[in-house]
C-alpha cells in the first residue's frame, strides 16, 4: 500500500540519518566509500546514455541520496509525484514506486546508494516526460495520428531540476492549459460518480419523444436528473421540461438537438461514468501531446466535433461546421499541426493521384467522355483530347495524366481553399455539397476539411490585414481567376481528435469515437497499467 505524503516525509527524514549512519554519503566520506558510490552510479547508469552523461559531467555526485536538505527535498518531491501519478491518468506502477521505497529502506552501503541514485533518476525522467509530453509516440498507436509530441531533451530535466525549487519544478511539468486543468477536475468528478454507482438504470427504449409515458420515460427522467440536466421531478410523462433537458444534453454531446431521444441520444445517455472517464484520461494524454504554444491566433479543428474554430488569445472568435474524412482506411483525416500561409480564391482542383486512378480511371475506361467537367493534362501541360486516348491500356501505376477541375461554383473545392502546405495534402476548403452540413455525423470527405461557412472564415482571417475584408474578398472572387492571397501573419492550424473536451463555462463536452482512435489509445494506456480509480467524497 502506498504511503501518504506525510508518512513519506517522516520516513525520508529518518532515512537520511539511517543512510549516513550506514556509512553512506557522509560529510567526510572515506575515499573507498566514495569510490564505491561512484562506481555503482557509473555501472548502473551505463545502460542509459542521458543519465550516464549527466552523472559523468556532474562528477558522480548525488542529487537524490545525499543527506543535505536539497537532496531530501528532491526525494520528497519526486516520491510525492510518483505516488500521485494516477491523478494525471498515468500508471503509478510504471515508475516502480514501491520498489524505490523498498530500495531506499534497505540501502546500507555506498554501493546500494549508487544503485538507488540511478533508480531515482530513471523514475524521475520517465515520469517527467510522461506527464509533460505523453506516454507514447502518437503515430505508433494509429497511423492517422501523425502528430509529433513536443518531446524535450531528457538531460534538461535533470540540469533544470538542480537549479530550481524541486517541488515547484515537478509540479509545473504537466500542461498548464485551462483545458488540462478542467479535464483533471472532470476526472475527479467522474471517479466520485463511479464510486457512488453511476447514474442509475439505463434507458431501455429505441426512441422516446414528447408525450410518451412508461418505465423507459421514467428511466430517462432519472438519468437526466443524475446527469444534471433536469431538476428533480416525479413526472412520468415526456413533458416540455424533459424535452428541454434532452435538447441541452444533445447540444453537449454533438447530437441533433431536436428534443427527441432517438437511438443516438439514448446510446449517449446510457454511457457510464467509467466510459466517460476513459475519454477524459485519453484526452489528458492527447493534451500532453499538444503541450506547446499554440499561437495567440490559431485554428482548431476537432475531428470528432465536426467543427473548425478560430481562437484569439484563448477565446473562440469564429466557429463553423465541418465535414471530415470518411471512416475508411485511406480517407480518415489525419491529426497534426501546421501553419496556414495563404488562401486561394477560385481554386483549381488538382485531383490527387489516388482519386484519379481509383475513382476516375475506371470511369474513363468505360466511357472516355465521363466526368467531362474535368480536364486531363499531359506531361507537357497540354489538355488531352480524350477521343485520341485508349484508356483501357492504363493501370493505376501507368496512368500518365494529371486531372484538374477549373475554377467554378461546382468545383469540388468550392470557391476558396485555405492552405497550410503539408505532406498529407490536407487543407480546409469550401464545397458545393452543402447538404452534408445538416448531418449529425459529418464524415464524408477524402480527408480534407470542408467548411460550412468558408467565406465568413475567410473574412475573419483577413480582418487582421484588411480594413474591409468582405468587399476585398468578393472583388477577387468576381474575377473568376485563381488568385492566391497571402496571410501577412501565418496562422497555426491544429487538427485534433477529442472525444472529451471542455469549455470555459458549462459542462464537459463528449463526442463519439468516429475513427476508433481513442479506443486504441485507451487500450495502450491500460496495457501500461493505467487504472480507473473510484474516489469517495
Amino acid at each position: 500500500m502506498l504511503l501518504s505524503f506525510h508518512s513519506l516525509r517522516r520516513h525520508f527524514v529518518i532515512a537520511g540519518f539511517v543512510l549516513a549512519a550506514h556509512g553512506g554519503l557522509l560529510a567526510t566520506p572515506a575515499q573507498a566509500e566514495l569510490t564505491a558510490f561512484k562506481q555503482a552510479v557509473a555501472e548502473t547508469a551505463a545502460r542509459d546514455a542521458d543519465i550516464a552523461k549527466f552523472y559523468r559531467e556532474n562528477g558522480y555526485r548525488p542529487i537524490w541520496t545525499g543527506t543535505d536538505a536539497d537532496d531530501l527535498e528532491r526525494r520528497l518531491a519526486l516520491l510525492q509525484a510518483l505516488e500521485n501519478a494516477d491523478e494525471h491518468g498515468l500508471p503509478t506502477a510504471r515508475y516502480d514506486f514501491n520498489a524505490l521505497y523498498q530500495q531506499l529502506s534497505e540501502a546500507k552501503t555506498p554501493r546500494d546508494l549508487g544503485k538507488l541514485e540511478v533508480a531515482l533518476a530513471k523514475a524521475y525522467l520517465g515520469y517527467a516526460r510522461d506527464v509533460q509530453t505523453g506516454m507514447f509516440v502518437p503515430s505508433k498507436l494509429d497511423e492517422g495520428i501523425v502528430r509529433k509530441a513536443p518531446v524535450r531533451d531528457r538531460g534538461l530535466y535533470l540540469s533544470e531540476l538542480l537549479i530550481s525549487d524541486p517541488t515547484d519544478y515537478i509540479r509545473a511539468l504537466p500542461p498548464t492549459t485551462p483545458e488540462y486543468n478542467r479535464l483533471m477536475k472532470e476526472k475527479l468528478r467522474l471517479e466520485r460518480e463511479a464510486a457512488r454507482g453511476g447514474w442509475g438504470p439505463k434507458v431501455k427504449a429505441k426512441k422516446l419523444e414528447p408525450g410518451d409515458k412508461g418505465n423507459a420515460v421514467v428511466a430517462l427522467r432519472n438519468r437526466l436528473i443524475a446527469l444534471g440536466y433536469l431538476q428533480r421531478s416525479a413526472a412520468g410523462t415526456f413533458n416540455s421540461e424533459m424535452e428541454k433537458a434532452v435538447q441541452a444534453f444533445q447540444i453537449d454531446h454533438g447530437l441533433e438537438s431536436d428534443g427527441v431521444a432517438g437511438a443516438s441520444t439514448i446510446a449517449e445517455v446510457n454511457r457510464t461514468p467509467v466510459e466517460r472517464l476513459k475519454s477524459v484520461i485519453v484526452a489528458m494524454e492527447r493534451e500532453r501531446w499538444l503541450n506547446k504554444p499554440r499561437g495567440e491566433r490559431h485554428v482548431m479543428v476537432n475531428l470528432t466535433d465536426f467543427k473548425a474554430k478560430i481562437i484569439d488569445d484563448g477565446k473562440v472568435t469564429f466557429e463553423t461546421r465541418s465535414v471530415v474524412g470518411k471512416n475508411q482506411h485511406d480517407r480518415r483525416s489525419p491529426e497534426f499541426s501546421d501553419v496556414m500561409e495563404h488562401m486561394v480564391i477560385n481554386p483549381t482542383w488538382n485531383v490527387p493521384r489516388s482519386i484519379a486512378t481509383k475513382e476516375y480511371l475506371p470511369m474513363l475506361k468505360k466511357n472516355p467522355n465521363a466526368v467531362s467537367y474535368l480536364k486531363l493534362i499531359d506531361s507537357r501541360g497540354k489538355v488531352v483530347n480524350r477521343g485520341a486516348v485508349d484508356f483501357t491500356q492504363f493501370s493505376a501505376n501507368t496512368f500518365p495524366f494529371d486531372i484538374k477541375q477549373p475554377p467554378s461554383k461546382s468545383n469540388a473545392l468550392g470557391l476558396v481553399k485555405f492552405m497550410f502546405p503539408n505532406r498529407h495534402n490536407i487543407y480546409l476548403h469550401d464545397t458545393p455539397a452543402k447538404s452534408l452540413f445538416a448531418r449529425e455525423v459529418r464524415a464524408f470527405s477524402h480527408g480534407c476539411i470542408r467548411l460550412h461557412q468558408p467565406f465568413d472564415f475567410a473574412y475573419a482571417l483577413l480582418a487582421v490585414q484588411q480594413d474591409n475584408p468582405k468587399p476585398y474578398f468578393h472583388k477577387i472572387l468576381k474575377t473568376g481567376r485563381e488568385t492566391q492571397v497571402d496571410l501577412k501573419k501565418h496562422v497555426p492550424v491544429h487538427i485534433i481528435y477529442r472525444t472529451a473536451f471542455t469549455n470555459a463555462k458549462g459542462p464537459v463536452q463528449y463526442r463519439r469515437d468516429v475513427y476508433g482512435r481513442d479506443a486504441k489509445i485507451w487500450q495502450a494506456m491500460a496495457n501500461e497499467g493505467v487504472v480507473l480509480r473510484t474516489v469517495q467524497g
